[in-house]
């Protein structure tokens, strides 16, 4: 085989080149938050936990389990969803309250096929409004979760004062009770997600659980010899800090949840949990064969970003073999010794664990956290078995985007809101977000870009962003003015863009007219306006 290898490299980046881009004041509190000064590659600060945190490495890594449809006929298959307040067992002794679908936390995975239309009605039991976004999914304007298409709750909720960024929080397809999600499937295999998409309040229902993986398989994947079965296994992390009582702890200015938006000031940037969860256990351990195993990797965190490693590291071979990303399959492998991952993002890669000795602990760790949260997960290698899976040196043809060939380039700011008193940006009481210098209307459309042609879009930085796009996915053409990093390749929808950075990519918007959203996805800041609207014409 020879795969293509990547080696990671750093941004070129100087510290008078990030005072020039960010402004001179405050430019010290700006280098702490983009890691520079603070916490290593985060844009985000530290909540700890009031409860004693467990171990790592003891209790086994939950599977989320498989939904099943309620009916299907010839052309599409039925699904219900109950969004409901639930109550898991997190650590050790103590209750955590989730909202969750069906009360669960993750919630149950739904895997599909290619071409075959999906119909998923949801039931909100919950106290509060939801909007689902399939995150990835191609998906026609009405089902694809904006963030004032609400689906109010089956007992009703009294709308508060406060009515959202912009206006009115209730201005879009608001229903109550039920709502079904078309999902036509017209894509490729892919790991995708679905997660609630409430404007101003995303980022605190998620963390309290509302967050799945949806699986989209087709011929050309099943066609391929990964491993599959129980070697294709999804990996859903996030970070999350817990009372003393065992509730998850969240800084809302709001904990109802009800009508104040945002979080408390020390945490605008971004919150770091204390405690790392795999498939909502925390630090869990897999017992795995000596052989080679599938892994969809999903940084479900609200802010953390991860430098993902093996150890310790195969003595042979890299650690992980990359044949996916957010958009499905790459054309050809690429080898990875670490992998580092932003909000959003995933990695679908292959582990061989034939690399090691049965017996052998592997652990993976975090580059960027520091004490527990320097690990993820552990793998305990148990036997040597027979393993007809391999990864073949071509995986898929991908259609390249032709920069040439684009009808024009927009430029997309993201920085932070200037308080008044502020200009600058940077210091003082700062508690929103922006994207060209703009706070989130929902009744504003930002651009308008036409179906079916080519536009390069540029995402120019101030600090960590990784940046969303709805609808359709893209690809990275040039980061920094130079070529695509090495975590890259591929389709994507979420970008990492680092500090005082910018990135273009080639999009290409087809099939479904109407509002679709741009956004940071970095949940605190999206909750803080950091967040455009555009309309496919």
């Amino acid at each position: 085989m020879s795969f293509s290898r990547r080696t990671p490299s750093r941004p070129n980046l100087s510290r008078r080149g990030f005072l020039g881009l960010v402004g001179a004041t405050g430019a010290a509190a700006a280098l702490a938050s983009c890691g520079l000064g603070g916490v290593a590659g985060q844009t985000a600060d530290l909540l700890p936990s009031r409860a004693p945190l467990p171990k790592p490495f003891r209790v086994p890594l939950p599977i989320p389990p498989v939904k099943r449809p309620t009916r299907s006929d010839g052309t599409t298959d039925y699904y219900e969803i109950v969004q409901q307040a639930g109550v898991a067992e997190i650590l050790p002794g103590l209750r955590t309250p989730i909202l969750g679908y069906d009360g669960i936390f993750p919630g149950p995975t739904l895997v599909t096929r290619s071409g075959r239309r999906t119909v998923v009605r949801h039931r909100n039991e919950l106290p509060v409004p939801v909007a689902v976004h399939l995150h990835g999914g191609h998906t026609p304007a009405d089902s694809d979760g904006y963030p004032t298409d609400l689906l109010l709750p089956v007992k009703g909720w009294k709308p508060p004062a406060h009515q959202g960024h912009g206006g009115s929080s209730m201005l879009g397809r608001v229903t109550k009770g039920e709502r079904d999600y078309v999902y036509p499937m017209r894509q490729r295999a892919a790991t995708l997600w679905y997660h609630d998409h409430r404007m101003d309040f995303t980022g605190p229902q998620v963390y309290r659980g509302l967050a799945g993986f949806h699986l989209v398989h087709d011929d050309e994947e099943a066609a391929l010899p990964l491993p599959e079965g129980d070697r294709d296994i999804p990996l859903m992390i996030c970070d999350r800090s817990f009372e003393a009582d065992g509730a998850f702890r969240y800084p809302s200015l709001d904990r109802t949840l009800q009508s104040t938006p945002g979080v408390l000031a020390d945490y605008m940037e971004g919150i770091l949990g204390d405690v790392i969860l795999v498939n909502g256990a925390p630090w869990p351990e897999l017992e795995v064969e000596a052989a080679r195993y599938r892994f969809r990797i999903l940084n479900a965190s609200n802010a953390r970003r991860y430098r993902l490693a093996l150890t310790p590291a195969p003595n042979e071979g890299p650690g992980f073999v990359q044949v996916g990303a957010d958009g499905g399959l790459l054309e050809r492998p690429v080898e990875h010794d670490a992998i580092e991952i932003a909000p959003a993002e995933r990695f679908d890669v292959v582990v061989d664990f034939s690399a090691y000795k049965p017996g052998t602990e592997v652990t993976l760790t975090n580059g960027l956290g520091g004490g527990q949260t320097s690990q993820v997960m552990r793998f305990r290698v148990t036997r040597k078995v027979k393993d007809d899976s391999r990864v073949p040196d071509r995986l898929s043809r991908i259609e390249r985007l032709d920069p040439a060939k684009a009808v024009r380039t927009r430029e997309w700011h993201f920085r932070r809101g200037a308080p008044q008193g502020d200009p600058s940006g940077i210091g003082g009481s700062n508690v929103h977000w922006t994207i060209n210098n703009k706070d989130f209307d929902p009744k504003r459309m930002d651009a308008a870009p036409k179906l079916g042609q080519i536009e390069i879009w540029r995402f120019i930085s101030d600090l960590h962003h990784p940046v969303h796009i709805h609808l359709d996915p893209f690809q990275v053409i040039k980061r920094g003015g130079g070529a695509p990093g090495v975590y890259d390749a591929g389709w994507k929808d979420t970008v990492d863009v680092r500090p005082a950075e910018y990135v273009d990519v080639a999009v290409r918007f087809t099939d479904y007219r109407g509002a679709y959203m741009l956004h940071c996805h970095n949940l605190e800041h999206e909750d803080m306006a950091m967040m455009a609207a555009y309309e496919t014409v």
